[in-house]
């Protein structure tokens, strides 16, 4: 059949087709040569026809009154086709009959977001999509009126659904030789080359089998690293011949060049004692969890106490003596439970090996010399947060003390898990399923070079969809959701990670993070960020993993609503809006800065309202009387315009934040929002109101590294990589960085007219004693939480009979959040009662509530502790029991209980 055309026998006919060698087979020299070999160039176009299932394919937008749709098909992708000639360089071509039926109905709540169009008939996909495939318009002529090649992720998942449920994906490593598997359904053929280090040349290629009832190919060989050769039609490029590593690998070499064959359950893979040593059994509900994130490089790469080959290592944390491991251990003992690392999976941006550290010369605090120099490195240096997945189930090398060995990381990565855990924290980890570094045929792409056009999210003409910042992957097609629960599975099985935090998880559907609860269990916390917005807002393709439509699921997405009401205007801010939209704690009305001009006073009653939303636990069923007097269910408050204040069902499903790594620090948000004249102690006050604030709320407590050390990035406003200079941490206490130049101009440039003068108040810059101030208050707030499950209620149902609001309505002090929690009968409350207040005002406060007469309060044991670090809370803090009134110093948290 070279080169003849074989017309389809009728509807449903059978439909011959042989297999073709597209091009010769792979030879040992291909496992040393180059990442991608073109075998058969072809142009690309464009993919506005849609794959739906085997049978249907789906052309939207088309005019399908005249001419005749055919399907074309080459081996070695020479279709040629223009608009008014004839097709040339067919295998063969099939005539397509519209289809007048239904759609299942499966099928097209899947592809709900594809525009109207015609449907056609095909009797099977299956040989065709190792093919290139152009579906054509024609005149009666034969004359092209149109073209467009297919989306076939629709396909694949119909033919090859069998293979989700293969759970052995990737290397199993034996006593002589190892066997590998991987799913290239579309491939034309795939060998494996294997290789006896990480940098010799190849001394074998193997076969690989393939199995057509999944799309898996197959083969067994000895060897140490590994890559496959995968001869595969590309969208952009013609049949390209591939050399890429594997998508499951577990570890790699150098710069993630070549896939690693290992056992992750080899006891030379492990440390001492790693099978013996626990994860800390300190999280009952998800409402336990009190989070501090951290950055592996961040930790200890400004920490002199750590040993020199270990800085910006996972083997940092195993010095225990270090100040960065004091301090840990220190929040443990206080109340944190869980370290959620930014990204520590295989990332692509960070060079392991040579990288280099800018040169910083010493400058003025409003100085652009510094930002020039990291600016000059940034593609070489040694420092990205690592939200530009590599490979997900594998350790980051520029961590390891050894990158070339891809044992090493793995055993590091165990230890500094171990390390953590001994130190009584859980171990948590950000993932980013939702994109990937890099996709089609570039060097670092791996899956879009495995199966192309079929892991990542395209659009209506077949481009990737960018909406996260990078391409976007399909978590909703069959394998790419298994790819993102295995390795989630993997990281908690073989690595004893207890939580993890979503990147982008609206991005997502919420079927695919149930399927990951239902791997990895419920003992396993999932969280993640519930934003709602791109090509799949508003449940425009699936139900997303959102903040509206996860309630119910028990997974926790962070809630803006406190968060924006506390700092004051909103993520995105820029120009004066930094400065002139005050937040509840710095100044909202009671405290107008220089620039913010006199707000309304509903403006900060509406604050107030919103920051206890973010204390109720975002519960949509809460009852809060408001500022006009009336009472209201948390989701018919309005917030941002159309959205519910309260959207989560049950308080495990909130994470309540202040701060992350994201946007600026809170103390560079409150040096831009308070007034000029607020002193340094001042500012470390309005930080320890926020930390108060996130204490004291129902649902997930998440505070960023460094926050309780008034951590500062020089106003940074994106500091994924601005280098070690501007992510600073000093464990010693003696600075948090603050004025240490402008911030790189990328993201900041804008506005260096408004940095500059506050980069030059030295007033602003605490002092080590202010710094001091903050980190001991810090744990004292976390000793508070961590003492009573009041501060840590369980349901909503908890929630509505236990949490009560006083000092609210139109006479409130509207400074001043109180509220009484009910501990009668519950497991852990310690307390009868706990009645919290938090005054934000620069003056005391008193509030009188006639519920509160007669109660036999004392101050919280922390507040009257001999290391209690707010000393004015002791001396100064009042309850009259015959008045039922509060007397709140200013600025300040306090925490009244009842045995």
């Amino acid at each position: 059949m070279d080169g003849k055309r074989v017309a389809m026998v009728g509807l449903g006919g059978a439909l011959a087709l042989c297999s073709l060698a597209a091009s010769a087979a792979p030879t040992l020299a291909d496992c040393d040569g180059a990442f991608a070999t073109t075998l058969h160039a072809a142009p690309a176009f464009d993919a506005r026809a849609y794959w739906l299932n085997r049978q249907l394919i789906k052309w939207p937008g088309i005019d399908a009154e005249s001419g005749i749709f055919k399907l074309y098909y080459s081996s070695t992708a020479l279709l040629r086709a223009a608009p008014g000639a004839r097709v040339t360089g067919e295998d063969g071509v099939i005539t397509l009959s519209r289809f007048n039926g239904s759609v299942p109905a499966d099928v097209a709540q899947r592809f709900k977001f594809v525009g109207d169009g015609v449907v056609f008939s095909v009797a099977d996909a299956a040989r065709l999509l190792t093919r290139q495939v152009l579906l054509v318009h024609e005149a009666e002529d034969g004359k092209v009126l149109d073209v467009t090649s297919l989306q076939i992720a629709g396909a694949l998942d119909d033919v090859y659904a069998a293979a989700a449920k293969v759970n052995d994906l990737g290397v199993t490593a034996g006593a002589r030789d190892a066997g590998f598997k991987l799913w290239a359904p579309s491939a034309q053929n795939v060998a494996l080359c294997t290789y006896a280090s990480g940098s010799g040349k190849a001394n074998a290629i193997t076969p690989m089998q393939r199995d057509d009832s999944t799309g898996i190919w197959t083969a067994r060989a000895p060897g140490q690293y590994y890559q496959y050769l995968v001869d595969v039609v590309t969208p952009t490029a013609g049949v390209v011949r591939n050399l890429v590593t594997d998508p499951y690998s577990i570890s790699l070499t150098t710069d993630s060049t070549r896939s690693y064959v290992a056992n992750l359950n080899s006891a030379k893979l492990k440390p001492a004692g790693w099978d013996s040593t626990p994860s800390p059994n300190r999280v009952a509900a998800q409402t336990d969890m009190t989070v501090y994130e951290l950055h592996v490089r961040d930790f200890s790469i400004n920490d002199s106490t750590v040993s020199a080959a270990n800085r910006g290592k996972y083997s940092a944390f195993t010095e225990t003596k270090s100040n960065g491991m004091k301090h840990l251990a220190a929040l443990s003992k206080a109340g944190v439970t869980d370290i959620h690392l930014l990204p520590v999976y295989d990332i692509g941006s960070v060079p392991e090996q040579g990288c280099v550290d800018p040169e910083i010369a010493v400058a003025e605090a409003d100085s652009d010399v510094q930002q020039a120099a990291v600016e000059k490195v940034k593609l070489k240096d040694c420092y990205n947060w690592g939200y530009d997945p590599f490979h997900y189930n594998a350790p980051e090398g520029s961590y390891s003390t050894a990158p070339a060995d891809g044992a090493k990381r793995i055993i590091e990565f165990r230890q500094m898990v171990q390390a953590l855990h001994r130190a009584g924290l859980r171990v948590g980890m950000d993932v980013v399923y939702n994109h990937t570094y890099i996709a089609g045929q570039n060097e670092k792409s791996v899956l879009d070079r495995v199966v192309p056009g079929y892991y990542h999210r395209l659009n209506a003409k077949g481009a990737i969809e960018r909406s996260t910042c990078c391409d976007n992957t399909a978590t909703e097609n069959l394998m790419m959701g298994k790819l993102m629960a295995d390795s989630v599975a993997l990281w908690a099985k073989q690595y004893k990670i207890d939580s993890f935090r979503f990147d982008l998880m609206g991005h997502q559907p919420r079927a695919a993070m149930e399927q990951i609860q239902v791997r990895v269990g419920k003992k396993i916390n999932l969280i993640g960020e519930g934003w709602n917005f791109g090509e799949v807002a508003d449940g425009a393709r699936f139900v997303q993993a959102s903040q509206l439509s996860l309630n119910g699921s028990g997974i926790g997405t962070f809630s803006d609503r406190a968060r924006d009401a506390v700092r004051g205007g909103g993520a995105g801010d820029s120009g004066t809006q930094l400065i002139t939209q005050q937040g509840y704690i710095n100044g909202l009305v009671y405290d107008a800065n220089e620039q913010a001009g006199q707000r309304p006073a509903s403006d900060l009653l509406n604050a107030a309202d919103m920051v206890r939303v973010g204390l109720a636990g975002t519960i949509r069923s809460y009852p809060l009387t408001i500022a006009d007097g009336s009472t209201v269910k948390l989701q018919d408050i309005v917030y941002g315009g159309n959205q519910p204040a309260g959207y989560a069902s049950e308080p495990g499903e909130t994470v309540n934040y202040v701060e992350n790594h994201d946007n600026q620090t809170l103390y560079d948000i409150n040096a831009f929002k308070l007034p000029q004249a607020t002193s340094a102690r001042e500012r470390a006050q309005v930080q320890m109101l926020g930390a108060a604030i996130n204490a004291f709320s129902q649902g997930v407590a998440y505070f960023h590294a460094g926050f309780d050390m008034l951590r500062s990035k020089s106003l940074d406003r994106n500091s994924f990589e601005s280098g070690d200079w501007f992510n600073r941490l000093d464990w010693s206490y003696q600075d948090n960085y603050y004025g240490t130049g402008l911030p790189p101009a990328a993201d900041n440039g804008k506005d260096y007219a408004l940095l500059k003068p506050l980069l030059r108040n030295a007033a602003i810059k605490p002092a080590p004693e202010d710094i001091a101030y903050a980190r001991d208050a810090f744990r004292d707030l976390l000793a508070i939480r961590s003492s009573s499950t009041l501060f840590r209620l369980r349901t909503s149902e908890d929630i509505r009979q236990r949490l009560r609001f006083f000092n609210t309505g139109p006479s409130q002090v509207p400074t001043v959040l109180a509220a009484h929690i009910d501990g009668k009968g519950y497991a852990g409350a310690r307390f009868k009662t706990v009645t919290y207040l938090i005054n934000v005002d620069k003056v005391t406060q008193r509030v009188t509530a006639d519920e509160e007469k007669n109660r036999k309060y004392k101050l919280h044991p922390v507040h009257t502790g001999m290391t209690a670090a707010d000393k004015r809370v002791a001396s100064e803090a009042k309850y009259d029991k015959i008045s039922g009134t509060f007397t709140i110093p200013p600025r300040s948290a306090v925490v009244f209980v009842e045995n």
